[in-house]
């Protein structure tokens, strides 16, 4: 006698074991569907966050009613068709925000060819003057508002005059290296 003639002569001797078999076998195979379908339907509702994510982060809506309503409007990158334009827009929101505090730009230079042109990224140097207390204002504008902007260089000097005749009070030359990245034309 075989083993498969033994398990049939089992099962049909007693229904009732053919029946639990039967009940553990479909149990099985709904919890595996059941699975299937939780996994697909998570799968989805990742994709749904990754592309809110990357419409955010691309400019092409508007941030969702979870971030925070004082976020500042306007896209995360440089805009422009042209890398120039590019480096225009970066010294125009760069300049806007150092007149904002009453400061006044001396010199500026845009870099687009630099080290780091490859990835993207559009620098900018300006020596501008402006009153001592207005460079953190200056520093905070620049760093949270839009587009992103990364300060890369900072130097600031005092000159020894009108620290010494007016008590330190008085403008204070400031170099600065700002760079925003820049997604080119879409």
């Amino acid at each position: 006698m075989s083993t498969a003639q033994a398990i049939t002569r089992t099962l049909t001797r007693s229904p009732l074991i053919a029946v639990v078999l039967y009940v553990v076998v479909i149990g099985g195979l709904l919890a595996m569907a059941g699975m299937a379908v939780a996994n697909i339907l998570d799968h989805q509702r990742a994709l749904a966050q990754t592309s809110d994510l990357l419409d955010q982060l691309q400019g092409r809506r508007a941030r969702g009613a979870g971030t925070s309503p004082l976020a500042p409007p306007g896209t995360p990158f440089l805009e422009g068709p042209t890398v120039t334009v590019a480096g225009a827009t970066l010294l125009q929101r760069v300049a806007a925000a150092v007149g904002n505090v009453g400061g006044t730009i001396q010199s500026s230079q845009v870099d687009v060819l630099g080290t780091q042109a490859k990835d993207g990224f559009v620098g900018l140097l300006v020596s501008c003057e402006m009153e001592q207390p207005a460079l953190q204002k200056l520093l905070y504008d620049l760093e949270v508002g839009m587009p992103f902007l990364f300060v890369d260089q900072l130097d600031v000097q005092v000159p020894q005059t009108t620290a010494a005749n007016e008590g330190g009070v008085g403008k204070i030359r400031v170099v600065l290296g700002v760079s925003g990245q820049w997604q080119g034309s879409k």
